[in-house]
């Protein structure tokens, strides 16, 4: 199956190939790049989109002096998958074993692919990972926390990394900084299982009197910081975050980064964790949303943007720097902590008008923010065509000048003008992912999703995954909120929009 083919399943598609690269200014420029990767942000989260119940002043100006994305979409509905698709321009469902990753995972990228990092450091980039990773350390085995940590991001591309192993809420609860654990005491050793427990340290569930968050489902394992987390770990504790300081922790490598390296162009990804679970404000916002501490960590990660904007402008950086804002994945509200966030919403709205969320298949599990920026080399506006963060690889990699070989990144597309803010034009496809690996596609104005045995919603978490046992059809156009399901009205477009997704999933290499 080659493009001409699918260009015939899918009539009308005009986007299948590569895109110009866009204006001369452009294509002389070696802008620095910071990727500021948030986590479960939702389409409804932000008043630039649109949301009335509370205020982002700093993305609210990154949004109006640069492009705001209104139809982005991540590579999948969970933060594991979708970074894998971002990363290395493949979707992430062509790749077993990359659903939620636990915290002890081996790295899940393989040392042989290649990434945008890679693509960075071939351009002359110096090139760092900080913050929330979710996507393993260490052999296939499993990372041993005690020693040096190989492979590692610096593996595959990254000359530093700084970086919360997996999720908050899984152990170990620690930094890691090239390869080793900060801080860790060597007399203290780390253990981290995720079957059994370990060690004496108190869990959830034996000492639910130790908490001050009590977990709503799950996260009744070991104790850190008053919190319960997902898996059981002891020992390091020297090498433990202060939950409240994380964000400030990352924000302060990712200035010594760019201070270390403002005499040459580089690549930051900056994955920022405040929206996931357990919720944990710095002081600074705790109370200041009148939303509770979802509301408040929406403040922070806004504060933390604005925080990267502005060093970028006191190191004199701003003007030559690309910044581009985004989230791994739609919202949620109760994803497994007691924190009132249902019943202090007080009228926000985290999905838009999107049905779904977070694992989700419908919308709202892969609509997400998107904004770019970049001080008088872009024009402020509006992109209202599908982008999908898979094209980020080949799109970044025309910036700098790298044409990488066709068996790389082979679902990516270049679409660097449409990034830039010099086309508007919708990408003819984009395909979708739930948590159970359900797929979707979105083509013009209909949207397919392939029928699944699985479950049709996530309990706790209240969302509908989008799993049905017969295919789906709806008209998004008319119908954004997929509210009514036309596959009967429509046979002919269900078989075609089905054989199409077939067809994709099929392909092993696709022309650039």
């Amino acid at each position: 199956m080659n493009d001409r083919i699918l260009l015939g399943l899918l009539a009308g598609s005009t986007l299948l190939g590569g895109c110009r690269e866009g204006k001369q200014k452009m294509a002389d420029a070696r802008p620095n790049v910071v990727l500021i990767y948030a986590d479960d942000l939702g389409i409804g989260d932000l008043s630039c989109y649109g949301a009335a119940k509370i205020e982002t002043p700093h993305l609210d100006s990154l949004a109006e002096e640069g492009i705001k994305f209104t139809n982005a979409f991540s590579t999948s509905a969970m933060s594991t998958p979708s970074r894998y698709g971002l990363l290395t321009g493949i979707y992430p469902w062509r790749k077993e074993n990359t659903g939620i990753a636990p915290g002890n995972s081996g790295l899940l990228i393989d040392t042989a692919t290649v990434t945008i990092a890679d693509i960075f450091q071939r351009a002359g980039y110096a090139t760092a990972a900080i913050g929330k990773w979710h996507l393993g350390l260490g052999p296939s085995s499993g990372p041993d926390f005690n020693g040096y940590i190989s492979p590692n991001t610096r593996d595959i591309g990254f000359d530093y990394e700084f970086l919360i192993p997996a999720t908050v809420d899984r152990v170990p609860c620690v930094f890691v900084e090239d390869g080793r654990v900060v801080n860790l005491d060597p007399a203290d050793p780390i253990q981290v299982d995720y079957e059994k427990k370990v060690g004496n340290w108190p869990t959830g569930e034996e000492n639910p009197e130790l908490l001050k968050m009590k977990p709503s489902q799950g996260h009744n394992n070991t104790i850190v910081n008053g919190i319960s987390r997902i898996g059981y770990m002891t020992g390091g504790t020297a090498a433990l975050w202060k939950d409240e300081q994380i964000a400030h922790t990352i924000l302060n490598q990712a200035e010594q980064f760019i201070t270390n390296n403002r005499e040459h162009p580089f690549f930051l990804f900056l994955g920022t964790h405040d929206i996931h679970v357990p919720r944990v404000p710095h002081p600074d916002f705790k109370g200041k949303s009148g939303m509770g501490d979802r509301g408040d960590v929406i403040l922070q990660l806004d504060w933390t943007v604005g925080r990267i904007r502005a060093i970028l402008q006191e190191k004199g950086l701003l003007e030559n720097t690309l910044i581009i804002f985004s989230s791994d994945n739609g919202a949620v509200i109760d994803d497994g902590y007691q924190d009132k966030a249902f019943e202090l919403l007080n009228g926000h709205t985290p999905m838009g008008i999107y049905r779904g969320g977070k694992y989700s298949l419908y919308d709202a599990g892969t609509r997400v923010p998107f904004i770019v920026y970049w001080q008088d080399r872009i024009k402020a506006g509006l992109q209202e065509g599908r982008f999908s963060q898979i094209d980020l690889f080949r799109s970044l990699a025309a910036l700098v000048h790298q044409s990488p070989d066709k068996h790389i990144a082979f679902d990516s597309r270049n679409r660097i003008d449409i990034l830039l803010g010099e086309a508007d034009a919708d990408r003819d496809f984009v395909v979708q992912q739930n948590l159970n690996n359900t797929l979707g596609i979105i083509h013009e104005e209909w949207k397919y999703m392939e029928a699944s045995n699985h479950p049709e919603r996530e309990s706790w978490t209240r969302i509908e995954l989008g799993n049905h046992p017969r295919s789906q059809l709806y008209q998004i156009r008319e119908d954004p909120s997929e509210t009514t399901n036309v596959a009967e009205q429509h046979p002919e477009v269900l078989k075609k929009m089905a054989t199409a997704l077939d067809s994709i999933r099929t392909i092993n290499t696709m022309q650039p």
